[in-house]
């Protein structure tokens, strides 16, 4: 490979487990979801990749590295030549477990500065696209988990209801209203009792589809007595962590 003397590097933040992240570039299904219908990659040293960008533009490159799950290196470079010929650049992407998910680092080397610097915006916008891909992967059941969230403020047994909660929480989540301020899940599911007592019968429903980006979602609610007889109505923000179990909820009240 001729000397590669310009890099560029972007580092990004996604909330998922680093092994979770990593099967997006061992799979040629999930590769694809990221890149576009057709591309496919054979994740070994020494295996080939393809890259179908929209209009037909076609990137091959070669494995170089891969250690699971921690970092994959590859060549990259257009069918056509231009603006970099097959294997005239190389690619190495690196990721960091963090608590929240994973930090990835990568960075692509060049001959060139003026091909490097096509590739700014190009890696801004694909990584932006691999972010939303992979969180759409975790959280892809969100609005179910929505909805046990808000059947678990109806469960009476205190000890059903922190179960419930359970299944779907992260152990220190947050919580906060216009009347809580809540830490903890323990914390959480007694503040719910408490709600019960002082609004009995009190019904929550999710109204309407979710809006989901990269593990923060958005929820309409209604609040109605056991008659039918509205209490309120509102919007949650939901965020998720690594695993798509929910981390900190907001309810904002209409």
């Amino acid at each position: 490979m001729i000397a590669l003397t310009c890099s560029l590097d972007r580092t990004v933040f996604i909330r998922a487990r680093r092994e979770t992240v990593f099967r997006f570039f061992t799979d040629t299904d999930r590769w694809a979801s990221w890149w576009g219908a057709g591309s496919t990659i054979d994740a070994r040293v020494g295996g080939a990749l393809r890259i179908l960008h929209p209009g037909g533009v076609e990137t091959l490159g070669e494995v170089l590295e891969i250690v699971t799950p921690e970092r994959i290196a590859f060549t990259y470079g257009f069918t056509s030549g231009n603006p970099i010929p097959v294997g005239a650049s190389r690619v190495t992407i690196r990721l960091e477990p963090h608590r929240d998910g994973t930090i990835l680092n990568l960075t692509h080397e060049f001959a060139d500065a003026a091909a490097r610097d096509e590739h700014v915006q190009g890696w801004r916008y694909q990584l932006s696209v691999f972010s939303n891909i992979v969180a759409n992967e975790v959280n892809a059941h969100a609005a179910d988990t929505i909805d046990a969230w808000f059947e678990a403020w109806s469960i009476a047994d205190a000890q059903d209801r922190e179960t419930a909660l359970a299944a779907i929480a992260s152990s220190d989540i947050e919580y906060r209203d216009r009347f809580s301020t809540i830490s903890g899940l323990s914390d959480l599911a007694a503040q719910v009792g408490a709600v019960q007592r002082f609004m009995p019968q009190m019904r929550l429903q999710r109204q309407g589809p979710i809006r989901h980006c990269q593990g923060t979602a958005l929820a309409d609610w209604t609040a109605a007595a056991a008659d039918g007889t509205p209490r309120g109505s509102g919007t949650n923000v939901f965020v998720s962590d690594a695993n798509g179990r929910l981390s900190s909820v907001v309810a904002l009240w209409n």
